[in-house]
């Protein structure tokens, strides 16, 4: 476990110090809001780390790239459900929730994807969701908007106010902040089950 967590570490850090680092903030960011399981906040956590200065502009491209991952998610599930979006929905575990999970953007679509776009449960299974059932497209952008905007411009904040201070915690506890960190995906994702 230990080894895993170093290694994912280190290719995150590798990634973060390249030439490339921008380019894959935008594809990674593009991706983790469509169809990838892999959170950004690990590379633009590294990105801002490294140069705590960029660390606005790091958040703003994940932020705009990560919400036109789930314009692109909406679409699947408004044009594509039978033939992409129950293989994403079914990848991720989700297929008895999603009636439910659907059914929550007939009724509360600003919430939940307000909730979606800013906590650690999957998003593009949300913006699936809402496409699925035609949810109005205008409160799922700006829900979509303020959630990413906010979960990735707070990590911006924090680390161009305390990057040092934190590029030195984070190095330290990187096992156990690795580890809360999933342990909070989980959770997440349980509570989906649960409450949808």
């Amino acid at each position: 476990m230990f080894n895993f967590i170093n290694k994912s570490f280190d290719w995150v850090v590798k990634w973060a110090n390249s030439k490339y680092s921008l380019l894959a903030l935008i594809i990674f960011s593009f991706l983790e809001s469509s169809i990838s399981p892999f959170p950004i906040d690990f590379l633009l956590t590294a990105m801002c780390l490294g140069n705590p200065r960029m660390s606005f502009v790091y958040a703003s491209l994940a932020s705009l790239f990560s919400v036109l991952g789930g314009i692109f998610s909406y679409i699947i599930g408004y044009l594509f459900m039978e033939s992409i979006g129950l293989f994403i929905i079914n990848f991720y575990g989700y297929g008895a929730e999603f009636e439910s999970i659907s059914s929550s953007f007939r009724n509360y679509n600003f919430i939940a994807t307000l909730i979606s776009a800013f906590s650690p449960v999957p998003y593009k299974v949300f913006a699936i969701g809402a496409g699925t059932v035609s949810a109005d497209f205008i409160e799922f952008l700006v829900a979509s908007a303020l959630g990413r905007s906010s979960r990735f411009l707070l990590n911006a904040f924090l680390f161009y106010v305390y990057g040092e201070k934190l590029k030195v915690y984070l190095q330290k506890y990187k096992f156990l902040l690795t580890f809360l960190f999933l342990l909070f995906l989980i959770l997440g994702i349980i509570l989906v089950g649960v409450f949808f």
